[in-house]
């Protein structure tokens, strides 16, 4: 008997691990977007990125510093979770954005997950053209 109760508990302890290690986390499947690149001129994005919801994803937003830029995209921001913003090296877990805006040459490393389906946009807010919005498509 004692030896089928050590089988039994060995066999649900093994199953536990096994079924452990294959839930790694959503946090640690993370998926890089290409970068947003902010230079007088140039477009802040080439084509719409196509983004999942429920995938954690990676972004980084740099600023050439060419000029004083506002980005906002409250539309984007409402509607997925940011897990951190990091800007020079400091970690920031906000509770939400609305925009923000780069007064000299810098990076924003942007971790999130979206959460609902739809077609958002970052950008200049007077943008006039598509070469100053990054697209993002949520499915």
């Amino acid at each position: 008997m004692k030896k089928i109760a050590m089988f039994v508990i060995m066999l649900f302890l093994t199953g536990e691990f096994a079924f452990a290690k294959n839930l790694k986390g959503l946090l640690h499947s993370r998926t890089t977007l290409s970068p947003i690149n902010i230079s007088a001129g140039e477009p802040l994005a080439t084509e719409p990125y196509k983004l999942e919801a429920g995938k954690y994803y990676k972004l980084i937003i740099k600023s050439d510093g060419s000029r004083e830029v506002p980005i906002v995209g409250a539309n984007f921001f409402r509607n997925i979770w940011v897990n951190q913003v990091s800007i020079n090296d400091i970690e920031v877990r906000p509770l939400g954005i609305d925009s923000f805006e780069f007064d000299d040459e810098g990076a924003i490393e942007l971790t999130f997950i979206p959460i609902k389906p739809g077609t958002y946009t970052l950008g200049l807010p007077t943008a006039k053209s598509d070469r100053e919005r990054a697209t993002f498509i949520v499915e």
